[in-house]
């Protein structure tokens, strides 16, 4: 009986390690898939941000193109003064984006700001004590 007991736990040992060893395969397997799918989303993303910026690059040569156009159709009634209109009104453009783009990160959008937040929870809960307290000790 003793026998039985030592074969019948051995089997069991054997067949944990069975399903051990297939879970670990199954996880292997599904992390390569992660890191190909991962891969595949970096190629996408590279190629999105090459075709962003050749789309800006031919917005642009169409804004200079259309700028071209403005200064000789009113040059006869303004002269000179059209190209300080143009540099006037590019220049607002250019402050305008500039105050939005700053106010983004002054909010501190472009820092994870709720991960950021549930790390110092996180932190708060382990140790005992929030960020702040822990940067000024």
């Amino acid at each position: 009986m003793a026998d039985d007991d030592r074969a019948g736990g051995a089997g069991l040992l054997t067949n944990a390690g069975g399903l051990a060893g297939r879970v670990l395969r199954l996880l292997g397997v599904r992390a390569s898939f992660a890191m190909l799918e991962l891969a595949d989303a970096r190629d996408a993303l590279l190629r999105m941000l090459l075709l962003g910026a050749v789309a800006l690059a031919a917005a642009l040569l169409g804004l200079v193109c259309l700028s071209a156009l403005v200064v000789v159709l009113f040059w006869d009634v303004l002269g000179w003064r059209i190209l300080l209109i143009l540099a006037v009104v590019y220049a607002a453009l250019a402050a305008l984006l500039m105050q939005r783009a700053m106010r983004i990160v002054a909010e501190g959008r472009l820092g994870l700001p709720v991960t950021m937040a549930e790390l110092d929870k996180d932190r708060a809960a382990i140790f005992g004590k929030s960020a702040a307290e822990g940067e000024t000790s």
